[in-house]
């Protein structure tokens, strides 16, 4: 037997719209947001632009290496983890998905500040790094080595 319908029902349909929660973006969305930050960001040097524009092309689950960053951009390893130390994206520009040589954890995630503002120290957070990078299906060794091939396809999607 259907019930009557009442005057209560569209206030109970406004308000499950209310509740209802919007969409996630897409992975697409948030890069192609990121993208505009960078390209937009007042002052941000050019080399640190070019290699946050290529960071966004690493998908989640895989990993780069400073080197691998540093070929493709036409600078120093060192130059690529300078501007992952000073990334202001983070995590969004994906910085904990640059590893050393051969998939090495070499110094961590260290995109928040510690207790009381002080800046934690990159060497502090490979744990963080790692939980992250396994959060995104990236497995390691016992000695801390990434599994699988490092990413090399930047700007190829």
């Amino acid at each position: 037997m259907a019930l009557p319908q009442t005057q209560h029902q569209p206030q109970e349909q406004q308000q499950k719209a209310i509740t209802q929660p919007s969409p996630q973006p897409t992975t697409a969305d948030i890069k192609t947001k990121m993208i505009k930050k960078i390209t937009t960001h007042p002052t941000l040097p050019s080399h640190r632009r070019k290699i946050y524009l290529a960071l966004l092309s690493v998908p989640a689950g895989r990993w780069t290496t400073y080197a691998a960053l540093a070929k493709h951009i036409g600078t120093s390893p060192r130059a690529v983890g300078a501007a992952m130390r000073l990334n202001p994206f983070a995590p969004e520009v994906p910085c904990h998905r640059v590893l050393g040589g051969n998939g090495k954890l070499l110094v961590g995630y260290s995109g928040a500040e510690g207790s009381g503002g002080a800046k934690k120290k990159a060497k502090d957070g490979v744990g963080m790094k790692k939980r992250m990078l396994e959060e995104e299906g990236v497995e390691f060794t016992t000695e801390g080595m990434a599994r699988g091939s490092c990413f090399e396809g930047f700007g190829l999607e």
